[in-house]
Formats: C-alpha cells, sequence, structure tokens
C-alpha cells in the first residue's frame, strides 16, 4: 500500500478522515456527486463511452488503485478519453492525473467491449512496467493505491481485473 498498510475491511474514511484537509473532504464529496449525475445521464442516454485501463507492473506485482467515487473495489489505473484524443495519450494523461507518473512506454493489449452501469464501454488495454514504485496519487479521486502480486490479488477486485490481467499475462508470455 501506499502510505500506511491498512487491513482490507479498513474503510478509506477512518484512514483518512481525521487526517484530510476541508478542502478534499469537500472535493471528494463533490466528485461523488458528479459521478450520481454522470450514472443518471448513463441510464437516461445509454450512450457509448471510450476508456482506457492500465496494466502497471514492477516485476511481478501489479498495481491496483481503490477510487472514492463509484465501486470502491480494487480496479486498474484508467479513465476516459476524451473527444479526438487517442487512446494512447489517454493513458498517459490518466497516469499523471492519478498516479503523479509520466509514462511513455504503452504496450497495446487491444480493445475490451462491455456494458455496464447502463452504457455501452469500449475500454483501449494497455501494459506498462516500471521500474520502481514511486507514486504521487491523487488524493481526491484515489482513495488508495497498492502493489499486489499477480497470482495474489484481493477478493474485491473491480469486475473486469481478471480479464484485463487473463489479456495481460498472454502479451507477457509472448
Amino acid at each position: 500500500m501506499i502510505g500506511d498498510p491498512a487491513p482490507y475491511g479498513r474503510s478509506w474514511w477512518k484512514a483518512y478522515a481525521g487526517r484530510m484537509p476541508l478542502s478534499l473532504k469537500v472535493k471528494r464529496v463533490a466528485i461523488r456527486c458528479a459521478y450520481v449525475g454522470l450514472r443518471t445521464y448513463w441510464f437516461l442516454a445509454r450512450p457509448r463511452v471510450v476508456g482506457v485501463k492500465c496494466v502497471v507492473l514492477n516485476d511481478d506485482n501489479v498495481l491496483l488503485v481503490r477510487h472514492t467515487y463509484g465501486r470502491r473495489n480494487w480496479d486498474l489505473p484508467g479513465g476516459t478519453v476524451k473527444r479526438r484524443e487517442d487512446p494512447r495519450d489517454a493513458a498517459r494523461r490518466e497516469m499523471k492525473e492519478e498516479l503523479g507518473r509520466r509514462i511513455e512506454d504503452w504496450e497495446n493489449l487491444g480493445v475490451l467491449f462491455t456494458t455496464t452501469d447502463h452504457h455501452r464501454d469500449n475500454v483501449h488495454l494497455f501494459q506498462t512496467h516500471l521500474g520502481d514504485r514511486r507514486l504521487d496519487i491523487d488524493l481526491i479521486e484515489l482513495a488508495e493505491a497498492g502493489w499486489f502480486p499477480r497470482d495474489g490479488l484481493p477478493p474485491d477486485i473491480g469486475p473486469f481485473v481478471g480479464r484485463i490481467m487473463a489479456r495481460a499475462a498472454m502479451s507477457t508470455e509472448s
């Protein structure tokens, strides 16, 4: 884990509430409210959303994050591709925003087509290897980040992490 290690059962609120300045708390509430509005839009409009998910490796460990909004499962870092933005550039931007790391080398793992939360997702998948575990996570968007052995992921992972990790393993083997 980044920062103080916390057992799986410990909520992010208890871990950080006493140490967060009010402005960070307010920003987290705002991002949660925006997410509720986004889910309402998805329900009404049923849009196609283009996003990225990034498999970030260090030795035989993979980086997983917990967001401060939506499902609080461990998930791969990523985000939405902006209009007219190349998916690889979106991966670079998202990692800079969420993890504080400028990562240039990305291996394309293809696209995952899903329907979730009332919208169709075209998720571009990328993989990279880091030489160190240095991160500066965005505490507004991310509650925590942790490095996990690829064969020892926590039980509460996002719905597509297993499928994406299987695709990444096939890429690593070839």
